[in-house]
């Protein structure tokens, strides 16, 4: 498991059980459950939760849904493999915030937009409505309007990437642009352009995005999609390497004193 970047909380659970998947679901995310490994019996889990065996049950349900766990006869509750995991649970994608996310989600995350977002784009040019370029150039006058690194920054950068998504005019892309809603948040507030000469790259090129869709322009739609996500990421490694810079100079020197 790798080290984890930032932890980022979410919203709590409303009932007994969601509680006690959510629980369980970090412990797993965060590798404390390690894949392979056979969870506690169900007398162990009902005492550390302080829950009735029904509750438990239906909590363990929940995450052999979601691909986290396996339950056999006589071998008793498992975690699966990460590749079983349901990344496009939206309840998954909250747990992986909730135990931190690391430099392999970031990545796996700008996989996944680099295979959909481009495309969408595209197909924004093409499909776009009034409606959609009005949606398109508010959230760019929001993220204009925002320090960059605010949460009204992410929030209005999140909005252009939806909007883009919902201009597709393709109900899979919109699909997958709201159930990642939140690790894409996460993702912005991570990348967030501390630097000005970084806000004004960002702003150029999600401009680009707009204009090119407004212009039925495909092609450069789909080209500044790629160049904002690969902006992104290097900011990601930029902002990894600087902490991992800043934790070896905070550890003391045992040869020569604190």
């Amino acid at each position: 498991m790798t080290s984890r970047i930032v932890v980022i909380p979410t919203r709590r659970a409303h009932s007994n059980h969601e509680e006690v998947a959510r629980s369980i679901g970090v412990d797993i995310i965060a590798g404390r459950y390690a894949e392979g490994m056979r969870l506690p019996g169900d007398a162990e889990l009902i005492a550390m939760f302080g829950v009735s065996r029904p509750v438990l049950r239906e909590a363990v349900k929940t995450l052999v849904a979601k691909g986290l766990l396996s339950t056999k006869a006589r071998v008793g509750t498992i975690v699966r493999e990460r590749g079983a995991w349901n990344m496009f649970d939206a309840d998954v994608l909250a747990w992986h915030l909730d135990a931190g996310i690391d430099r392999r989600f970031l990545g796996d995350l700008a996989e996944i937009r680099l295979a959909v977002e481009p495309r969408a784009a595209r197909l924004a040019a093409a499909r776009r409505s009034e409606a959609d370029i009005l949606a398109l150039r508010r959230s760019m006058e929001l993220m204009r309007q925002e320090a960059p690194d605010s949460v009204g920054f992410a929030d209005a950068d999140l909005a252009l990437h939806i909007a883009v998504a919902n201009a597709s005019g393709n109900l899979f892309m919109r699909s997958i642009g709201h159930v990642i809603e939140a690790a894409l948040r996460a993702s912005f507030l991570l990348s967030a352009p501390s630097e000005e000469q970084d806000r004004e790259t960002v702003l150029l090129w999600h401009q680009r995005i707009v204009d090119a869709i407004a212009d039925r322009d495909a092609d450069m739609a789909a080209r500044a999609m790629v160049e904002v996500i690969h902006n992104g990421m290097h900011r990601h490694e930029r902002s990894a390497g600087l902490q991992a810079a800043e934790n070896v100079a905070a550890k003391p020197d045992w040869k020569h004193g604190p």
